[in-house]
Formats: structure tokens, sequence, C-alpha cells
């Protein structure tokens, strides 16, 4: 085991297990009942955002029955960091908007910052519907008082990581959700 296995492995074993994995998938399916219910019958274009978004839409997509189109675009805060920073934009959407239903997928809701920027520049292209669902929402206000329209479960404002989401670009594909320990956060 290598240096940085042992210590993401030591990341994950101290960390406080919030959701586990059939909790988890049982709030993707709830969502995917919601989601289902307001968009069977509107050919939407489901836009999954990188890299974060990409373990819960998969998980979403497939429980969603009705035609759909889907694209990705990439845009970060974080680039593997703890704390974000200015938006970096990797990759924009391919599907033209205008006129579309829309539904934005991404790992969490956290200030808002990410998703707010996202829907503006989809907004541009004057879809005539924008949704968003997030797999988890953080208990905490908001400064640009951004909401989504879906959301998986809530969690404390804790850094948290698993199912999608990142601790330094690791453990996306830890089974559930996991929040970090203190000391890990503290030299995080």
């Amino acid at each position: 085991m290598t240096g940085i296995e042992k210590d993401m492995r030591q990341v994950l074993d101290r960390a406080d297990r919030l959701f586990d994995l059939g909790e988890t998938e049982a709030a993707i399916s709830r969502m995917a009942g919601e989601i289902t219910e307001d968009l069977a019958g509107t050919d939407p274009i489901v836009l999954v955002v990188m890299n974060g978004g990409l373990i819960p839409a998969g998980h979403l997509l497939t429980r969603l029955d009705f035609p759909l189109r889907l694209d990705y675009i990439h845009a970060t805060r974080y680039r593997g960091q703890t704390r974000g920073g200015t938006m970096a934009w990797r990759k924009r959407h391919e599907q033209p908007l205008e006129g579309r239903t829309v539904l934005i997928v991404d790992d969490i809701l956290d200030e808002g910052v990410t998703l707010a920027e996202i829907a503006s520049v989809c907004r541009e292209e004057r879809p005539a519907r924008l949704l968003t669902a997030v797999l988890c929402r953080k208990r905490h206000a908001r400064h640009n008082g951004f909401q989504c329209d879906y959301i998986g479960l809530e969690v404390d404002d804790r850094y948290v990581f698993g199912y999608g989401m990142d601790y330094k670009g690791y453990w996306r594909n830890a089974p559930g959700i996991f929040a970090l320990a203190e000391a890990d956060h503290a030299t995080g």
C-alpha cells in the first residue's frame, strides 16, 4: 500500500458515516420518483456536472423511466482542494438548451456559488424550464439564496465525501455519505 493509499484509508476509517449505501440509494430512488412525476413527457436534457455529479447521476438516470437526452458540463471551484476558489470551466455542454426543459444534476449544494453560476450560464440560452437536482444539501444559509428543486439528503455543515463527492480527489467511490473527522478537516 502506498503512502497516499494508507493516508486515504485512514481518512475513511476515521470519518463519520452519515448515510450508508442503502439510505443513499433510497434517497436517489425518491428523487427519481419526484423527477419522473415532473418531467416525464417533456423530452428533457439532463446536464451532469462533472466530476461530482457523475455517480449520483448514473444511479439517478437508471431510475428515470422516460426518454431524455444526456449531456455534461465540467465546471469546478475546488480543483482537488477542500475550499472553493474561482470558477474554472473545463467543458461546456453541447446540446442546445433553447426552449427545452433542462435538469442540472450535481453532487452537493454547499454555498450555492457553483450551481448558481452554472444555472446562470444555462439561462442565457433561454431554456423553457431549468431545474436542479443534488444528492446532498448542506444545512446552512446561502448568501446568494440559491435553492435546488430536487434534494436527496440533508447534511450538517461539515466536509462530506462519498457517492460522487471527494476528499482531495479521493473517495468519490465511497459507499455512502461520510463526514470528515475534525482532525482530518484541520489538516485539509
